[in-house]
């Protein structure tokens, strides 16, 4: 800019006033907008558990592992001792099979908790699931980790009868055979079966 055009633009100038400017203000976040930010992700994680159903105890971590020997056996009242004992012979063939081997206590949860759901639905009774015996040093952790979670976790399914650790033949204590209970299709299918060419009195 030469002097003369310097000076051409102090003269247009003179009317203008500068515009005022904010001070800034360095803004830090408050502790109640961090909470509240921690419990939305809270809420939001409450609602997520109550829209897939899953109500299986989610901190595998605090579940007790169990050593690879261990047998693993329940069974609710009501359910016969033959029919238990059938069950722990291994004379139940199972049906359908889950295998947790090298999963995360997260992955083994979803799954667990999906594959009884759907064999419930499709009216499966006997089926085992694989949760490894951790022999080796590399998988000990996390199958016996794995195995305290199954242990758990079918008990808080109302749906499952009875477990019992497999037979040899089956994976021995790296397996776990699982009673269901007979899913409401199946027990109408089966009385209507039983009514079929019977004479009703009424």
């Amino acid at each position: 800019m030469t002097d003369d055009e310097e000076s051409l633009f102090l003269d247009e100038m003179t009317d203008v006033a500068p515009l005022k400017r904010e001070r800034r203000v360095r803004v830090t976040p408050k502790q109640n907008d961090r909470d509240t930010s921690l419990e939305q992700r809270r809420e939001a994680a409450v609602l997520d558990k109550t829209r897939d159903g899953n109500i299986l105890t989610e901190d595998g971590l605090a579940v007790t592992p169990l050593d690879p020997w261990y047998v693993l056996e329940f069974k609710r009242p009501g359910i016969q001792n033959g029919v238990f004992r059938k069950l722990k012979q291994g004379r139940y063939e199972a049906e359908a099979r889950l295998d947790l081997h090298r999963m995360t206590v997260a992955i083994a949860r979803k799954e667990l908790y999906e594959f009884i759901q759907e064999t419930y639905g499709l009216g499966i009774r006997s089926v085992m699931v694989i949760h490894g015996k951790g022999e080796s040093k590399a998988e000990r952790e996390r199958s016996s980790i794995l195995k305290g979670c199954t242990d758990h976790w079918l008990r808080e399914l109302e749906i499952v009868q009875a477990f019992h650790s497999a037979q040899p033949r089956h994976g021995g204590t790296g397996a776990v055979y699982v009673l269901l209970r007979k899913s409401e299709d199946k027990k109408r299918e089966n009385r209507e079966k039983f009514m079929k060419g019977r004479i009703s009195y009424d």
